[in-house]
């Protein structure tokens, strides 16, 4: 598709001062590129998934997502229906889906891709609850320290420092009992891990690798386990993955899988992308019908 698309652009302002200066100089690359676009602006949890399940593809081609993972986690989620493509303007902290698909950083190289480039069909993971609607992602789902983390991660901090909150979040879940094993089957294997990832990207918290093989491009899930729940060990997992060690760990197993089941202990979060999406039981593998993603 040519340039001339017409774009819901779907924006978090909690981003900040910096993220709306880089999202003026975006909406000023659209009009350029003769792209129309129309801004709406997210209050709170779960608007941008229903400003775009709102998107008529009467009116619109695309929807742009302007913040960071949880936003166009949000969107792509709201696109169901639609089938409308997604594009991304990365306003967050790790920006990690940005990292996985190779985006330039310029808001006007950011726009050209808006308004021109083609839409890859890309096949997101799926995690289903009992009884509730199915929560699609393109990054990853984790239960453990991670999800822990997330849960319980100071939101006011994470907007005064970024990364550094998670960091200091890392640091308090250390110091708190260590989590007892999880039930867990993958394909047909039943295992005990302390904490699981199971993943679509090969990326984690911004360009440090998690799991080398995994691509967007491939229609598979991995799963990435740690065994030992101590205070040391996980302290380890945390360094090989800044070094890019993680798969040289003797205690740390990253698989290629199908399907996953998270028996328990019941009620354990699940983060998905960086938000607190799920609790458990839950059952995660690949969505039956791909998302369109402009990049």
């Amino acid at each position: 598709m040519s340039a001339g698309r017409r774009l819901l652009v779907i924006y978090n302002p909690t981003a900040g001062r910096r993220a709306r200066r880089k999202l003026d100089r975006f909406l000023a690359g659209l009009r350029a590129e003769g792209a129309g676009a129309t801004l709406a602006e997210t209050t709170g949890p779960l608007d941008a998934k229903n400003l775009a399940a709102e998107a008529d593809p009467a009116r619109f081609d695309a929807v742009v997502a302007a913040g960071g993972d949880g936003t166009i986690n949000e969107a792509m989620n709201g696109l169901t229906r639609s089938g409308l493509p997604l594009a991304i303007l990365p306003l967050g902290t790790a920006n990690v889906l940005a990292n996985e698909l190779d985006l330039p950083t310029s808001p006007e190289a950011l726009a050209h891709l808006a308004a021109t480039a083609p839409v890859r069909m890309i096949r997101p993971g799926e995690i289903a609850q009992p009884g509730q609607a199915p929560w699609r992602f393109l990054l990853m789902a984790g239960i453990g320290f991670d999800a822990e983390v997330v849960a319980r991660l100071d939101v006011r901090l994470k907007r005064k420092i970024g990364k550094g909150a998670y960091v200091i979040g890392s640091l308090r879940q250390l110091m708190r009992t260590p989590p007892v094993p999880f039930l867990v089957t993958l394909d047909d294997r039943v295992a005990w891990p302390a904490s699981l990832i199971v993943t679509r990207a090969h990326f984690y918290g911004g360009r440090f690798v998690l799991a080398p093989k995994a691509h967007l491009d491939i229609d598979q899930l991995h799963a990435v386990s740690f065994a030992d729940p101590s205070r040391s060990s996980t302290l380890r997992y945390l360094a090989a993955t800044v070094t890019a060690r993680l798969a040289s760990q003797s205690d740390v197993e990253i698989s290629p899988v199908a399907r996953v089941t998270l028996s328990g202990p019941p009620g354990a979060p699940v983060q998905v992308d960086g938000d607190i999406r799920a609790h458990l039981p839950a059952r995660i593998g690949l969505a039956a019908t791909p998302v369109g993603i402009i990049a």
